[in-house]
């Protein structure tokens, strides 16, 4: 995972970040990640019948060998904000990373696998509804820039049962983690604890 200095954003942005439109979509943001985390445990109780495939367990690195031959890409990282990583590239990091998600969780859905589709709907709507503030940030960072489209993701290879279920486990282990990140990242934008210490 990333690691994250919980320090004030680039001078040059700092007026935009400070916001009141900006502050808003960041506790937008904020609820949403919360939502998507309170989700994913059932989400994955609903996919997942396999005893072995546990959401917060210390054997899921042994999985991992079976990633490239699923098709599962390996998880984004978030970078922290720097002299090398703007504010705009933050952000859209950010939406890239939650296009790749909610890619994976849409192939993950039409397999027949899949016997109660409604969880993975629901977690794949918040996905999409938190893109969509990532990208109201961008708007507001960079009026004239948008996001690079996301690469189509190579097709899953997903030949039986088993392997759904461990697709389906790496997914949601990987996208908890990256919203793990995603948190801490809006940390360091958001201005309301700052006005609560000041009061």
């Amino acid at each position: 995972m990333a690691t994250f200095a919980l320090s004030a954003p680039l001078p040059e942005r700092s007026a935009l970040v400070e916001g009141p439109e900006f502050q808003k979509i960041v506790q937008n943001c904020k609820l949403l990640t919360e939502k998507i985390l309170l989700s994913i445990p059932e989400t994955h109780k609903s996919c997942i019948k396999t005893e072995t495939l546990q959401l917060n367990s210390t054997d899921n690195a042994q999985f991992e060998i079976m990633r490239s031959s699923l098709g599962i890409p390996s998880a984004p990282h978030i970078k922290a904000l720097s002299e090398n990583i703007s504010l705009e590239d933050g952000l859209r990091q950010l939406y890239e990373g939650l296009q790749t998600y909610r890619a994976l969780l849409s192939s993950l859905k039409n397999y027949p696998w899949l016997a109660n589709k409604d969880k993975v709907t629901e977690l794949m709507a918040d996905v999409r509804d938190l893109a969509i503030q990532i990208k109201e940030m961008l708007k507001i960072v960079q009026p004239q820039g948008s996001p690079h489209p996301t690469k189509p993701s190579a097709p899953l290879n997903l030949p039986a049962d088993y392997e759904f279920q461990v697709a389906a486990h790496l997914t949601l282990v990987d996208l908890q983690s990256y919203i793990q990140d995603l948190v801490r990242f809006l940390r360091t934008l958001d201005r309301s604890t700052e006005v609560e210490t000041e009061s």
